[in-house]
């Protein structure tokens, strides 16, 4: 369990070269600035970094935490063309890019919810020198036969997500944050979200315009997050070398690897555990799990 004392977290970013020009991805950062990073975050697609500052926040009193927000969401922009995106590699080669530039030497443990846990695995398979440990909560890994499916349709999920379409028809305006927040609070969605997490997803997931505020997270870019699964995601697993932990929800999970020897590697640790009670929110609900768990892999 890690140490109860909140740590302070610090807003930064970090200047990458990505599509033949320079590209600032944004990070919050939990724990003492001076030690090597041990642990990279990635949230969930449409949500941010600030939305699990509750979780991570404790892991910083032992290891240095950056959550990212990965592009498109929270305070990095998505700087590219929604139109003909079909899978996750750009935001693996963001990924990539970062830790050659914050861990260049030292391997670091991957984490991830949902998407992020999905473009986790894309990363460790390209560049498995670089992570040490992954811990996934509730990743996106279609079945695959999803996956052979999505191929036959230039990585497309047919018939479209009702997720895809929700996106689509998302409220984008409001006139403050606190017209945001007391909209959300109560809403089925967040009924298993403590309100400093719907707090933090606000906090990041809004940005000031002339009229209010409005998602940073465009609509289109979250459906096709939704919809796009040209990435090999099995050819990925296959080549991971880290060690794994899954933590898949009890309800409604997206991961369909639900048990160790379902995962496509040859070799190595691969721990996969259903938590009971717990939706595809998870790390959310559980962020003493969260704690214990990235403690084991980076502490």
């Amino acid at each position: 369990m890690a140490d109860s004392t909140p740590v302070e977290a610090t807003s930064d970013s970090v200047t990458l070269y990505r599509y033949g020009r320079s590209f600032r991805i944004s990070v919050l950062a939990f724990g003492d600035p001076n030690r090597p990073v041990d642990v990279v975050w990635l949230h969930a697609n449409g949500l941010n970094a600030a939305t699990y500052r509750h979780t991570l926040a404790p892991v910083g009193a032992r290891l240095r935490v950056l959550a990212v927000d990965q592009r498109g969401h929270g305070g990095t922009p998505q700087d590219r063309d929604v139109a003909g995106r079909c899978d996750a590699y750009d935001l693996r080669d963001d990924l990539l890019a970062l830790l050659e530039i914050v861990a260049p030497e030292r391997p670091v443990v991957l984490a991830g919810h949902s998407m992020g846990g999905c473009v986790s695995l894309l990363a460790a398979a390209e560049a498995p020198e670089r992570v040490r440990g992954i811990a996934l909560f509730d990743p996106v890994v279609l079945s695959l036969a999803s996956f052979v499916a999505a191929q036959a349709t230039q990585g497309l999920i047919v018939p479209e997500s009702p997720l895809a379409e929700k996106a689509r028809t998302r409220r984008t305006t409001y006139p403050s944050r606190q017209a945001v927040l007391d909209s959300y609070l109560g809403r089925t969605i967040f009924k298993t979200w403590p309100d400093e997490a719907v707090e933090g997803y606000v906090q990041a997931g809004f940005r000031e315009v002339a009229d209010g505020v409005e998602l940073t997270c465009a609509p289109e870019w979250e459906a096709s997050n939704f919809t796009g699964h040209g990435h090999d995601i099995w050819a990925a697993m296959a080549r991971v070398e880290a060690p794994v932990a899954i933590y898949r929800a009890e309800q409604g999970s997206t991961c369909s690897i639900a048990r160790s020897e379902d995962f496509p590697r040859p070799a190595g640790q691969v721990e996969v555990t259903t938590v009971p009670g717990t939706t595809h929110f998870l790390p959310i609900e559980r962020p003493d799990l969260v704690q214990k768990a990235l403690l084991e892999r980076a502490g």
